[in-house]
């Protein structure tokens, strides 16, 4: 039976950029049977096209800049986590975040932030991964959806999207490929955790410690 709106678990998603996935996650919430609904857009720039995409789209959208915040990435989160839960979000999914994320956010969301990495983990972490995987020889390419942990790209892996590698493949024909995948997988391997997870948000975070 397909929850009606307002019921549905509410996710807030995280982008740099265009939001290519997180176009893919909004419009997959628009299916009846679709277990979450995306309550915000954030976008730690300003400039990013996702942001108005999003808001195209119905879907609430604003800029928590991180330049203001200097080097000081936590404070920069606290004001982020700040935005999620007052937007009432279960989880998180970052959809082209790139801003290598602090123990705080990560912790404080563990087991409710979800990413999409262009490769088949664990191999080809980080960035580069087309390239890296034609020069390695492999057979396959793909994505892969996975909890985010401190360690980058490392979490629990949710879900995979698996194409054979073509022998005149370039980085270019391969990310077009896998991309295509990724907007297939992603509401897919969202839709599946958010139904057998707990949909309350969670916990406060802890006030943040005063320098000694």
């Amino acid at each position: 039976m397909s929850k009606a709106p307002g019921s549905r678990t509410k996710v807030g998603i995280l982008i740099s950029g265009t939001g290519s996935n997180m176009e893919a996650l909004i419009r997959a919430a628009g299916a009846d049977d679709c277990p979450y609904e995306v309550a915000v857009v954030i976008s730690n720039r300003p400039d990013a096209v996702g942001l108005d995409r999003a808001r195209a789209l119905g879907v609430d959208a604003m800029t928590i800049d991180h330049a203001p915040f200097g080097k000081d990435r936590e404070a920069h989160e606290r004001a982020l986590d700040a935005a999620l839960r007052q937007a009432g979000c279960a989880y998180i999914a970052l959809a082209g975040y790139m801003r290598v994320l602090t123990p705080f956010l990560v912790q404080g969301w563990s087991g409710r932030m979800i990413n999409i990495h262009p490769s088949l983990l664990p191999r080809h972490p980080g960035l580069d991964t087309h390239r890296k995987a034609i020069e390695a020889g492999d057979a396959e390419a793909g994505c892969s959806v996975h909890l985010v942990t401190v360690g980058v790209d490392e979490g629990p892996v949710l879900a995979q999207a698996r194409l054979a590698i073509r022998p005149d493949e370039t980085p270019e024909s391969l990310a077009e490929r896998v991309l295509a995948e990724e907007h297939r997988l992603y509401p897919a391997a969202l839709s599946a955790y958010v139904a057998r997870s707990p949909s309350g948000l969670p916990q406060d975070p802890a006030p943040r410690s005063a320098p000694e």
